[in-house]
C-alpha cells in the first residue's frame, strides 16, 4: 500500500551552497553497560539514520565504557564520553555539565535508544526537558524513563516528540491517567490524541498504521509490512525523524536565506520522518520480500527515497 504523501507539505530542498553546519546536527543520547546488558546497536543505527536522512552532523552521547564501540559502527558520527561510577551508573550532574555547551552546538536532540532504565537516567532526562531551546525526539528507554517519573508535565519545557510503540503509550498513559489509555488498541487516534494535547507535545504512536498528531492535527501513515518487524527499525524511525527536525525546523532557519529553504513545524517534521521511514521499508521490501531486514540496510535506503522524492517534484 502506497504512502499518501497528499497531506504533506512540500520537502524543503537542499541548496547547493551549504556545508554540513546548513543541515544542522542531531545528537543522541543513549546507550547502556550496566554489567548485565550491554546496548550499542541502537543509538549507533539513530545516528546512522540520521545522517542518511540528510542532517550534517550526528553525535554519540553515551556512557564512556560503550562509546568506542559505538562508533565503530557509526563512524560518521562524533562521540562524546559521558562519565559513569563504579557501578556503571551514569553520573548525571557531571553529564549534564558535559552536554551543556552541546546543546547550544545541537538542532535536534534524540534521546532513548538503548539507554536502560534508571534513576540515573532519569535525571539527565528532566535536565534535557527542562531546556526549552533544542527540540527532542524522545523513543524507547526515553519513553520507559520518563513513565517512571512523577509529576514530570511540570518540568516539561523542550519541543517535543515522542514516537511509542503500542507497549510504550500504554505504560505513559497509566502515568499520565489517561482513561482511554491501556495499550491504545480500542482507539489509538482518540488516545493519541489525548496524549498529544495532555503533554503539549507531538505524538507519533508506531505500528502497521502509524498516526502522528499534535492534539488537533493527525495523519495517518498506512504501511503495514512485515520487513519492518525486525530489530532497530524503530531506531531508524527516530534517526530519520530527527535528522528532519534538525535541518528544517522553521526557528533553526536563521542562518539561511528563507527564500533559499523552506521551514517545517515540529508536526510536519515528524510526518516526513514516519513517511521516509515507510517508504525506504516499502522500497527493500519491493526488492527482498518480507523477511531478513537488517536495520542498517532500512537506513541505506533513505538517500535513494529522497532522491525519488525530489525528482519527482522537480
Amino acid at each position: 500500500m502506497p504512502v499518501d504523501l497528499s497531506q504533506l507539505p512540500p520537502l524543503p530542498p537542499r541548496p547547493d551552497q551549504s556545508h554540513k553546519g546548513t543541515f544542522g546536527t542531531v545528537l543522541i543520547v543513549g546507550g547502556c553497560d550496566d554489567g548485565t546488558h550491554t546496548m550499542i546497536g541502537a543509538p549507533a543505527l539513530t545516528a546512522i539514520a540520521a545522517l542518511r536522512a540528510g542532517c550534517g552532523l550526528a553525535k554519540l552521547a553515551l556512557p564512556a565504557t560503550v562509546l568506542a564501540p559505538a562508533l565503530t559502527i557509526a563512524p560518521s558520527a562524533t562521540g562524546i564520553a559521558l562519565p559513569v561510577d563504579d557501578d556503571l551508573r551514569l553520573c548525571s550532574s557531571d553529564a549534564a555539565a558535559l552536554l551543556a555547551p552541546e546543546l547550544e552546538k545541537t538542532t535536534c536532540l534524540a534521546v532513548g535508544p538503548g539507554w536502560g532504565v534508571g534513576f540515573d537516567r532519569q535525571q539527565l532526562l528532566v535536565w534535557l526537558l527542562a531546556q526549552d531551546e533544542v527540540p527532542i525526539v524522545l523513543d524507547a528507554d526515553g519513553l520507559n524513563n520518563l513513565a517512571a517519573l512523577r509529576d514530570f508535565t511540570a518540568d516539561l519545557r523542550a519541543p517535543l516528540i515522542i514516537t511509542p510503540h503500542p507497549g510504550e503509550f500504554g505504560r505513559l498513559a497509566q502515568a499520565l491517567g489517561i482513561e482511554r489509555a491501556g495499550a491504545g488498541k480500542d482507539d489509538p487516534a482518540g488516545n493519541a490524541t489525548d496524549m498529544a494535547r495532555r503533554l503539549g507535545c507531538i505524538v507519533v504512536l508506531k505500528g502497521a498504521s502509524t498516526i502522528i498528531t499534535d492534539g488537533q492535527r493527525t495523519w495517518t501513515a498506512a504501511h503495514p509490512n512485515a520487513a519492518l518487524a525486525t530489530a532497530g527499525t524503530g531506531d531508524v524511525l527516530t534517526g530519520a525523524i530527527a535528522s528532519i527536525v534538525a535541518q528544517f525546523w522553521k526557528p533553526h532557519l536563521g542562518r539561511v536565506n528563507p527564500n533559499q529553504m523552506g521551514g517545517l513545524d515540529l508536526f510536519d517534521a515528524a510526518c516526513w520522518g514516519v513517511a521516509l521511514h515507510a517508504l525506504a521499508g516499502q522500497r527493500w521490501a519491493q526488492q527482498h520480500g518480507s523477511a531478513g531486514l537488517l536495520a542498517a540496510e532500512l537506513a541505506d535506503e533513505l538517500p535513494h527515497v529522497l532522491r525519488t522524492l525530489r525528482e519527482t517534484k522537480a
